[in-house]
């Protein structure tokens, strides 16, 4: 990365695009645009770039991926364009795909292999066993419909351009190519919650909860919820090498992929600046012209692009006496309040799980582990947080990198990386100051419970809580998508009707953030179609 200090910053250079925010997906912006030729600079508030997608040395000789921590949804169309398997993008893919302890010492595996996983799914039922392969099949044919919406921009609702048309009438015929059955199902997957898709499916509270847990996984809803089936069918839209919804750990945690987006940019000339903190975006006559940072400097561009989310993007950067009020009032009532908590913890020793005991590295360790015996009791930790309470008994999702990748930690240490829900952002009493320790405790108390040795084993602790999330990543709210993923907020309507093209009114400023359609995870999509619609707009901000 470029010095703090750079000369880059020169006030008076005129630059095609100022990228505001160094995460993925303004990197993933500023990677396509340098392409293009424009002179591009990224200005990242923090001293390292990727947003939430990093890799950071919280502890002594560890390297930890400290917010996001897992891949399966960058697009592989984004990894080709912008060469980053020659930047040193690589991913190892989990196997087995998934582990689950429950208290009565049952487990459950599901592998890269289906018939495998259906020899363990038999083990609590033989009717879903025989069921799950028509499932992954529904599935599947789901996700390869909204697949091809991903890269694309959404037809503005109502339509104000011949391109909102052509969108529009894209859309169309690709529904009409929908048989009936799935149509249908479609429309009910996107309105159902999780819990009554899955019902439908199966009769085995195992599966069912193995399930679950995608349609939840940083969602302000529980399992019961409407619309949580749509966070399902997100979370299986991506793969690895080649298998759909399959998940894996980056080589160098998650840091490697932004590092890899930004040596990709620098290499066709963008400029990428750290600790370099935007505090206004310039506007004149109704139009961005550039950006004021803290230290005082202000930069120059045909073009602004915007990394952060709606809400710090207008409402900070802007100001809400620049925009109309009915944009204004939608970005107002945008819905960002986060769930999710994020506890990484060095071990001296990996979990013996009482159901599957041993502390030696195996297939125990090497796929994501969920804590949650059942829908009913996932419900529970949503009842506590909808009413602004930590769930007393959160789900656990948690992942072993080091399984994988021995080098982020010293010789015969590791890493888990935790993800909990629910941690919700508004309190009804106390502070995440004052909550935040108890918490913590909570959680490693819960993982005691099927993993006796994990206390002695801690040997350091690092979480995040939805306001340190918010604080110290720049996501409102603590929201790890940007904006909740709910109906209201979804494609045409994200992230605001009228406004989901990705420029905005103020003209030559643009969004490529996760607030953005398709939405939240390490995707690249938001900020590749923004670099699309940029540069569709003409030359160098025309």
């Amino acid at each position: 990365m470029l010095d703090p200090h750079s000369p880059s910053l020169v006030a008076h250079r005129l630059y095609d695009a100022l990228v505001i925010g160094g995460g993925h997906n303004g990197l993933v912006t500023a990677g396509y645009l340098a392409r293009a030729g424009w002179s591009v600079l990224v200005l990242e508030r923090r001293p390292v770039v990727g947003g939430a997608c990093v890799t950071e040395a919280v502890f002594p000789g560890y390297k930890v991926s400290t917010a996001a921590y897992l891949v399966s949804l960058l697009q592989e169309k984004v990894v080709r364009d912008l060469e980053l398997r020659r930047y040193g993008y690589h991913v190892f893919p989990k196997e087995p795909a998934y582990f689950a302890p429950f208290p009565d010492g049952r487990f459950l595996f599901m592998y890269q292999d289906l018939r495998r996983t259906c020899e363990e799914i038999a083990k609590f039922s033989r009717r879903d066993a025989e069921r799950y392969p028509a499932y992954e099949a529904f599935v599947d044919r789901l996700a390869r419909f909204v697949e091809p919406l991903l890269l694309q921009a959404p037809p503005n609702v109502p339509p104000r351009s011949l391109a909102d048309w052509l969108a529009l009438a894209r859309l169309g015929r690709r529904l009409l190519r929908l048989r009936r059955q799935e149509l249908a199902a479609l429309s009910k997957l996107m309105a159902a919650s999780v819990q009554e898709l899955l019902d439908r499916w199966f009769e085995s509270e195992a599966l069912k909860v193995a399930l679950a847990t995608d349609g939840v996984i940083g969602a302000n809803a529980g399992p019961a919820t409407p619309g949580t089936g749509y966070v399902l069918l997100h979370h299986v839209m991506g793969g690895v090498g080649g298998v759909r919804g399959l998940w894996g750990f980056a080589r160098g945690g998650m840091g490697a992929i932004s590092e890899a987006l930004a040596l990709s940019a620098q290499a066709h000339g963008a400029e990428v600046q750290t600790s370099a903190e935007v505090v206004r975006v310039l506007v004149r006559d109704g139009q961005a012209h550039g950006v004021a940072l803290r230290d005082g400097t202000e930069l120059q561009a045909r073009v602004v692009v915007s990394n952060a989310d709606p809400k710090r993007t207008f409402l900070g950067l802007v100001g809400r006496e620049q925009l109309p009020a009915d944009f204004a009032d939608q970005i107002e009532a945008f819905k960002c309040a986060g769930v999710s908590f994020k506890v990484n913890l060095a071990l001296g020793e990996l979990p013996s799980y009482t159901a599957l005991p041993g502390a030696a590295l195996g297939p125990q360790h090497r796929g994501t582990t969920h804590l949650c015996p059942s829908l009913e009791y996932l419900e529970r930790a949503w009842d506590d947080a909808k009413y602004g309470a930590p769930s007393h008994a959160p789900l656990l999702e948690l992942t072993i990198p080091t399984a994988y990748d021995p080098d982020l930690a010293p010789p015969g240490k590791h890493l888990l990386s935790i993800f909990v829900q629910y941690a919700p952002y508004r309190l009804r009493e106390g502070t995440w100051c004052e909550h935040k320790d108890r918490f913590v405790q909570r959680v490693i108390d819960v993982l005691a419970e099927y993993a006796p040795n994990i206390r002695s084993a801690i040997e350091h602790v690092h979480a995040l809580s939805p306001l340190d999330l918010e604080q110290e990543y720049g996501m409102t709210g603590g929201n790890i998508f940007h904006g909740e993923l709910s109906l209201d907020q979804l494609f045409f309507l994200r992230p605001a009707a009228g406004w989901a093209r990705y420029a905005t009114p103020i003209r030559n400023l643009y969004l490529c953030g996760s607030g953005t359609h398709p939405g939240g995870g390490v995707t690249g999509a938001p900020g590749h179609n923004a670099a699309r619609e940029i540069l569709r707009a003409g030359r160098r901000g025309t």
